[in-house]
């Protein structure tokens, strides 16, 4: 492809593809397919179909800051040419009686398909308005009857619901009269330097010959040898005179000895750090994740915390420049707002360079264009293999934190623990230095002994506090785990039943770890929820008369967490009615314990519970604080 239009290799080639592609068909006095574009974003797809052939005579669009970078590039002597631009909701879109186009393309958005909500208890998918947009994609393919369409999500559409809602949108495809070929591709196997799996569909009226998918033109799969475009030479060259340096914020300093190609596992028992921070699969890939100039990145997302990366391999945020040129984005396409509505508008777009193969493979196709070079296609039951290669790299990368940390890391040593402190917890469970009108004060006492450090925490400035324990939680290891702690046992001693004191116990005991230890909080001193616990812990107390207490010692001993359990289960379990066990978790919430159902996460099933942890995790940060059981 690249000879035949003269195009040479090298930093931002594909931008040089585009123009070329546009040059030579404009040259065979090609006439342009005419195209509607829905869920236009930043304008990828659109890039993408203006580069080879088609003519983007209408961008949909709700948000109005994306909707000022389809303008800005919608004019007749910048990169998409003249086209209109109509920032509604889609749901009240209608197009105009003489709007006669032969191609649609967009993709609606995704996050009710996505691996957060995946991870936060099942994708909401087709339950969630969001879900069925898709639908308003099929309204209007019913209203302009184009000959085919292009469909693109995240892959993770294909199991919502058990897989009912995939069924449900082909249902409804061919219902429109289209018959649909589908396929989950990765951006990083046509050009793209980075790695970004999504589903696409291409959709032809019922009768046309059918469609097949271009072969990957890099990495493992393609037809000739040529390696992935990868991120070093992608950005090779560019200009990052306005790139930040360093990192800040409360983890900001790890990520320097982070080696390129890896995240935050590096700082995991499994990855082989002496003194890990964090637990195995505790996070999301792409926390702390810093890219390797050697490969394609991993997926940039549209929207993230302060950790979420890719970061670049010289221990700084990448500038929206870079990050253009790692989503194939055209130097000269303008992105219109600051930083953060920038990198959202890069994120959730389909790379340009993808979008560009897929558009000449239907090109060729569906409209019959003879093309200045050869298209490989994919046969329907050629399956490719970067899911299985991504399979492998864990030892790969295994073996890279093992390099590293040979040349830089010595064990920790212990540091001075304070005898007293006074914290304040706050109705959000923050556990301050200092205190504001309604937060509860309270005194925190250390005390080493051989093997076992005792936290104990009592109201501060009780008059009347006599000095006895009114409970002690034991907290060591798993059975068959270790922890990076220089104690077998942890005691945390409550002299008083309030929740604050119990919530201030745990909290202490999350401080001194994180302070002391570098270990991020509790969580990672566990492992995530999913996986069997490293720690465990009893409570022992004289006042467990109550049925509040007695539920309480049975949570804490890891009864009825870390999975979906009915109410007549945790009845079963905790040895009460099943009448209870509402009010029950709504006073574990009061202790600061994370309480999900129904109505936190909609995947749950109605009448079902979700406690991850034995240990109350709800901050003042806690997405479930905000919500109600």
């Amino acid at each position: 492809m690249l000879n035949a239009l003269a195009v040479e290799t090298g930093p931002a080639w594909p931008d040089r593809f585009g123009r070329a592609m546009r040059k030579w068909l404009s040259a065979q006095s090609h006439q342009p397919i005419r195209t509607l574009s829905l869920f236009s974003g930043g304008g990828g797809l659109d890039i993408a179909f203006h580069d080879a052939g088609f003519d983007i005579v209408e961008m949909v669009e709700i948000e109005e800051q994306y909707g000022k970078t389809l303008r800005a590039n919608a004019l007749a002597d910048k990169y998409l040419g003249a086209a209109t631009v109509r920032c509604v909701d889609v749901r009240s879109y209608s197009p105009s009686p003489d709007l006669q186009v032969d191609f649609i393309i967009g993709g609606p958005p995704c996050q009710t398909f996505s691996a957060a909500g995946r991870r936060a208890a099942g994708v909401r998918g087709t339950n969630d308005p969001k879900g069925m947009l898709f639908r308003e994609y099929i309204r209007i393919l019913h209203m302009i009857k184009p000959h085919g369409f292009l469909f693109e999500n995240v892959y993770g559409i294909i199991g919502a619901n058990g897989g009912d809602s995939w069924r449900q949108i082909q249902d409804e495809f061919r219902e429109a009269g289209y018959d649909i070929y589908w396929r989950i591709l990765d951006a990083a196997d046509y050009g793209v330097p980075q790695h970004r799996e999504r589903l696409f569909i291409v959709g032809l009226q019922h009768g046309d010959d059918a469609y097949l998918f271009p072969y990957p033109t890099h990495g493992h799969d393609a037809i000739t040898s040529r390696p992935y475009y990868t991120a070093g030479e992608a950005l090779c060259g560019i200009d990052v005179s306005d790139a930040v340096s360093g990192i800040g914020g409360r983890y900001g300093h790890l990520i320097p000895d982070i080696p390129p190609g890896l995240n935050y596992s590096f700082y995991t028992q499994e990855m082989g750090h002496p003194n890990p921070v964090f637990s195995w699969r505790s996070k999301f890939s792409d926390f702390m994740y810093k890219a390797d100039p050697d490969t394609p990145v991993r997926t940039i997302k549209a929207q993230g915390g302060q950790y979420t990366g890719p970061f670049s391999w010289h221990n700084r945020h990448f500038t929206v420049n870079e990050l253009k040129r790692l989503q194939t984005f055209p130097d000269e396409y303008i992105i219109v707002g600051g930083r953060q509505v920038a990198i959202e508008q890069i994120g959730n777009s389909v790379p340009p360079q993808i979008g560009r193969i897929l558009a000449l493979s239907i090109l060729h196709q569906v409209f019959g264009v003879i093309l200045p070079f050869p298209m490989c296609y994919l046969p329907a039951e050629k399956q490719l293999g970067f899911r299985t290669r991504k399979r492998i790299l864990t030892e790969q990368y295994l073996a890279k934190a093992k390099t590293a940390l040979a040349t830089m890391y010595h064990p920790l040593k212990a540091s001075h623990l304070p005898t007293s402190a006074i914290r304040y917890i706050t109705r959000s469970f923050g556990f301050n230095v200092t205190g504001a009108k309604g937060d509860s004060p309270v005194s925190v006492g250390y005390e080493q002994g051989e093997g076992c450090l005792r936290i104990h925490v009592k109201p501060y400035n009780d008059e009347h506090g006599t000095g006895d324990i009114a409970y002690c939680i034991h907290v060591t290891p798993s059975v068959g785990e270790s922890w990076t702690l220089p104690w077998s046992e942890v005691r945390l001693q409550g002299e008083s039943c309030v929740p604050a004191i119990f919530t201030a116990l745990w909290k202490a005991f999350e401080e001194l770890v994180a302070s002391s230890y570098s270990i991020a909080d509790l969580v990672q001193l566990s492992g995530y929820y999913q996986y069997t616990p490293r720690i465990r812990a009893r409570l022992i107390t004289e006042v467990g008369a109550s049925t509040e207490w007695r539920v309480l010692q049975q949570v804490i001993a890891g009864s009825g967490i870390a999975g979906q359990l009915s109410a007549s289960a945790l009845a079963y379990l905790w040895h009460i009615d099943e009448a209870e066990v509402l009010a029950l978790l709504r006073w574990l919430r009061t202790l600061g314990y994370e309480v999900r159902n129904h109505n936190t996460n909609p995947q749950i099933k109605e009448g079902d519970y979700l406690i991850p942890y034995a240990f109350p995790t709800l901050t003042p940060r806690s997405v479930q604080l905000r919500k109600k059981l």
